[in-house]
């Protein structure tokens, strides 16, 4: 199992900045894909970011230039710098991290969420 503890979520006016943390812990060996996702009241889940363990990054059009996504190997943890906040990027935001299963579908796992809230 993995565990995953999200941190760094709160209320910001529009055009100021969060980061968010997720620190994994448990059998973290085989790890090949970090991320964040987010789900805004009444809209479905999307994929914000995606660090692989290769360092390719995937990003939402809509976040393109002003969240980045970055990892800290030695503490296992990886962080969200969101910056140039619009109050449309207000959601909950979930860690998620797929790990490597022999002979079968990487094991999915996601943190309890942390809310990011931009007033305008």
């Amino acid at each position: 199992q993995v565990q995953l503890v999200e941190s760094g979520g709160g209320l910001v006016q529009a055009g100021g900045s969060l980061r968010l943390s997720c620190a994994a812990s448990g059998s973290i060996g085989n790890i090949f894909l970090m991320g964040w996702h987010r789900q805004a009241p009444g809209k479905q889940r999307e994929s914000v970011a995606t660090l692989a363990t290769t360092g390719d990054t995937d990003y939402a059009d809509s976040v393109k230039g002003r969240f980045t996504i970055s990892r800290d190997n030695a503490k296992n943890t990886v962080y969200l710098q969101m910056n140039s906040l619009k109050p449309e990027d207000t959601a909950l935001y979930y860690c998620r991290v797929l790990r490597h299963k022999r002979g079968a579908p990487p094991d999915i796992y996601w943190g309890q969420g942390t809310q990011v809230t931009v007033s305008s």
